[in-house]
């Protein structure tokens, strides 16, 4: 999917919503699991539920490897299962190089046909390069995450042969750019570390972030729309287990739709409010 085409998508729905298929058969209505395929079905009634108001659409790999070749048979089923207008992303966070990385990269591009993957930059641009080398597809590298362990490394502070201190993750974000560009090359940056998106946005003005960490974890999607909202949107926000789980009955389907529309509407406010 291309850059003009997604921003259509968030113009036409007024949303910049991705929900994230984190699907875990220990927490799915107990009635799915007399189906044949209880994670795809599951799946399947989450997108019937929510497409009228998501753009994006992210499946944890995490979830389906655990679940061995009947969890990637799930996946594949998931992915061709969502409508081809709505953006879909793998929640891989690959890292590795070389061969290695070329491979990722076919699977998710080619084998699964996903838009994008997300990617760890920590063995430097060799990681990242083969992922960028497919036409209208999207590596979203991992800049500033929401987890605790973020100021393990993200955070620490050095000073580079230009003798200007900047944070590890700020170091990570100006090394990439060139790597990419604002039509393939995506940031991940946490909803609970929204007071830096002002100045994440000084540094990417123009490129997309994926925002995990609304809703459950904490994050407040008003505070990442007004500091991380450039003049096109450029936000892809994502709300899990809000969605997905917002009810463990019968009716999980139709609490996902009214908790996904709930936040479509919230985000059409913002739109109006702060994309200018």
């Amino acid at each position: 999917m291309t850059r003009s085409e997604l921003f259509g998508q968030i113009q036409k729905k007024q949303s910049y919503l991705c929900v994230g298929l984190d699907t875990d058969i220990s927490k799915i209505p107990s009635h799915l699991l007399k189906s044949d395929d209880p994670v795809f079905e599951f799946n399947r009634q989450i997108i019937d539920a929510t497409k009228e108001f998501t753009v994006a659409y992210k499946p944890n790999l995490a979830f389906y490897e655990s679940l061995g070749w009947k969890g990637l048979q799930s996946l594949a089923k998931t992915v061709d299962y969502i409508p081809k207008d709505i953006f879909t992303i793998a929640d891989a966070k690959r890292g590795d190089i070389g061969n290695t990385a070329s491979m990722y990269a076919k699977t998710f591009f080619e084998l699964y046909g996903f838009d994008a993957v997300t990617v760890a930059p920590y063995m430097g641009s060799d990681s990242v390069k083969p992922f960028l080398e497919y036409k209208n597809k999207w590596t979203i590298l991992l800049a500033l995450t929401s987890n605790a362990g973020a100021n393990d490394f993200q955070l620490l502070v050095h000073s580079p042969q230009t003798g200007v201190n900047r944070k590890l993750f700020e170091e990570v974000i100006i090394r990439s750019q060139p790597w990419g560009t604002t039509d393939n090359l995506m940031y991940v940056v946490g909803a609970t570390q929204a007071e830096m998106l002002s100045d994440i946005r000084k540094m990417i003005p123009e490129h997309f972030l994926l925002v995990p960490g609304v809703g459950a974890q904490g994050g407040s999607l008003h505070d990442v729309s007004k500091y991380g909202m450039n003049k096109e949107c450029g936000l892809l926000v994502n709300s899990s287990r809000q969605i997905i789980y917002a009810s463990p009955g019968e009716d999980f389907a139709e609490k996902a739709n009214a908790e996904a529309k709930r936040i479509q509407e919230e985000m059409s406010r913002y739109l109006s409010e702060f994309a200018k």
